[in-house]
Parts: C-alpha cells; sequence; structure tokens
C-alpha cells in the first residue's frame, strides 16, 4: 500500500494599490529566506480555509482587515524545494482592506515595500517570483521547482 501524499499549504494575499503595486515584506530572523521579499503569507492552519489563512496573515502581519468576500482568488502553484518537499501555494488578491499596512512582526520582518507584481525585486523569494511571473501572464496554475511547466490554465 502506498503513503497518501501530503503538503504544507502556504497561503498568500496580495494587497494591490491603485498603482498597481502589492505589498512585500522583507523577511528577518525567521531561518527562511531572510533578506527576501514575500507578500503577507503563512502556512494554512488546521481547520481554516485558505482564504481564512490569507485573511488572517494579512491581520497577523501588516494589520489590515479583509473580509472574507474581500479576496479574489488569483493562482496557486505546486512547488517542491530543492530539498524535495512539495509545497501548494493559494495567493489572492485584494484591492480593498480597512487599515493602513504596517509592520506588526518587526521581529520577523525588517521593512515593508510596495512593489510592481510584474517587476519584483531581484530579492524576492524565488517560489514567490515564480509565482508572479506566472500570475503577470494570466495563469491560474503553475508549478515550481519539478523541472516542468504546464502551457497553460
Amino acid at each position: 500500500m502506498t503513503n497518501r501524499y501530503r503538503s504544507v499549504v502556504d497561503v498568500y494575499m496580495l494587497l494591490r494599490r491603485a498603482d498597481g503595486h502589492v505589498l512585500l515584506m522583507e523577511r528577518a530572523n525567521t531561518g527562511y529566506a531572510d533578506g527576501q521579499l514575500c507578500p503577507p503569507s503563512g502556512h494554512l492552519e488546521e481547520g481554516e480555509s485558505v482564504i481564512d489563512g490569507a485573511v488572517r496573515e494579512a491581520a497577523e502581519e501588516v494589520g489590515v482587515k479583509l473580509g472574507e468576500a474581500d479576496p479574489a482568488f488569483l493562482h496557486v502553484v505546486h512547488h517542491r524545494t530543492a530539498e524535495g518537499q512539495g509545497r501548494i501555494g493559494f495567493f489572492f488578491l485584494s484591492e480593498s482592506w480597512e487599515g493602513e499596512p504596517v509592520n506588526r512582526e518587526p521581529d520577523k520582518c525588517a521593512r515593508l515595500l510596495w512593489a510592481d507584481p510584474a517587476a519584483p525585486p531581484v530579492n524576492t523569494v524565488p517560489y514567490t517570483a515564480a509565482a508572479l511571473a506566472q500570475i503577470d501572464k494570466g495563469r491560474c496554475f503553475s508549478l515550481d521547482g519539478w523541472g516542468e511547466t504546464p502551457a497553460s490554465s
């Protein structure tokens, strides 16, 4: 009997301003991708939906309040790390929220910045940069780290 596949589920909230820029956070002191940029994100917790997880992460990390209907699904990526671990990342977009984004986790985040998602800074987490590139192409699904990319979705 084979083992069932299990994966870490990551949730991402892209907060987009009227000028098209999205909010990125510079990771610090986490042990993973420190010095690199990513949107408010984290792991899905037991018992929550991917939307609830993305909304929670945005509130925890940058202090904005989103309603359950605010996030729009953008993309899902099936990522494999260099060590061979599979991850599934769900990317959501919101163009409206309550509150001004602030760094609520200064122990894990060095700074916040707004960036063009079509040309993210070179120090963007590679997994995130790959997803942003696929989002820019209008694709709702991609593979990353598997040695192939689907034609389109």
